[in-house]
């Protein structure tokens, strides 16, 4: 049984299969810079809230944020997003869009991110996950 053969591409075929391929790398540049952006004031007015605020939602806000630091150690349940207000939940929302292009660790987004993340899990009280199902 022989191996089938790849079908032949014209050279025309080929330039137009590369240059799609980089505009739509252009394009999914272009996005990843727009959530990018929407998602470091989305995550500071999040932040803003775990630490000013002491309210169920705020508690909620807390544990998105510290999955957002450490997925494994802090998992999210994506059910906590029905008691948010509807704006809580938009900004939480353009976060997990920043999250897919995987360009920053949205903590990095925000002015000493990392320390106010730190600073805000300790305060939340927010336990590392053993059994990677429950950090609260």
């Amino acid at each position: 049984m022989s191996t089938p053969m790849p079908e032949k591409r014209s050279e025309a075929e080929v330039a137009a299969f590369f240059a799609k391929l980089h505009a739509d790398q252009e394009e999914w540049q272009r996005r990843a810079a727009v959530a990018q952006a929407q998602a470091a004031q989305a995550y500071a007015r999040l932040l803003k809230i775990a630490e000013t605020s002491d309210t169920g939602q705020a508690s909620s806000v807390a544990l998105f944020l510290a999955a957002t630091y450490n997925g494994r150690s802090y998992p999210y349940d994506l059910y906590e997003m029905r008691s948010l207000d509807v704006a809580i939940g938009d900004d939480i929302l353009l976060c997990m869009d920043a999250l897919r292009w995987a360009k920053e660790d949205l903590f990095n987004l925000v002015p000493d991110g990392k320390s106010r993340i730190q600073a805000m899990i300790k305060i939340w009280k927010i336990k590392v996950a053993t059994d990677g199902n429950d950090a609260s």
